[in-house]
């Protein structure tokens, strides 16, 4: 069966941008029949990302390493993501989430960062050798009560580009 990672970069603990990653986890999951692991927040343990080896957060990389499908959000930081999200992705050499199929997720303050999911947060995750096949979901975290309707429409249009990780209900590959 199909498991989905998510990992949420916001300094912020239980979050807007963790509503909406485990939304778009909820809906993926339901329709492609997968299981969800627990929210990954590095808001809970963001005192150890600067230590080496740190076994917690070595635990957790692997997690979203080992996912069919990864939701990867954080909060649009100066036209980008976060530092924290950043320094644990970070931990992960050049080719980290290879055979991993990513989402990119930022919540967006305003429609002028849209394209920052696509023109930063993409990037790194392909660096890291993550399969992106969606466009990344720009969601406006002034909207995040509406957010089953936002994702489910964002689902329905992106189903036929990640459908595939799902292999409707079998194993998906990897």
């Amino acid at each position: 069966m199909t498991r989905i990672a998510v990992l949420v970069g916001n300094p912020q603990p239980a979050s807007r941008t963790r509503l909406v990653a485990e939304e778009v986890a909820s809906l993926l999951g339901a329709r492609g029949g997968a299981d969800i692991d627990a929210t990954i927040d590095l808001a809970d343990v963001s005192e150890g990302l600067f230590r080496f080896p740190e076994p917690r957060l070595d635990d957790l990389l692997s997690r979203v390493a080992t996912a069919d499908v990864a939701i990867i959000a954080s909060p649009t930081y100066k036209a980008a993501y976060t530092g924290l999200l950043k320094a644990f992705l970070d931990r992960y050499g050049s080719d980290g989430l290879r055979g991993v199929i990513a989402v990119p997720v930022l919540t967006i303050g305003a429609p002028t960062h849209a394209l920052a999911v696509e023109t930063t947060l993409r990037p790194l995750l392909v660096e890291l050798g993550a399969s992106v096949p969606t466009r990344g979901l720009a969601f406006p975290a002034s909207a995040v009560e509406e957010r089953a309707t936002l994702v489910g429409d964002w689902v329905a249009s992106e189903w036929p580009r990640i459908s595939h990780a799902f292999g409707n209900g079998t194993e998906s590959g990897r």
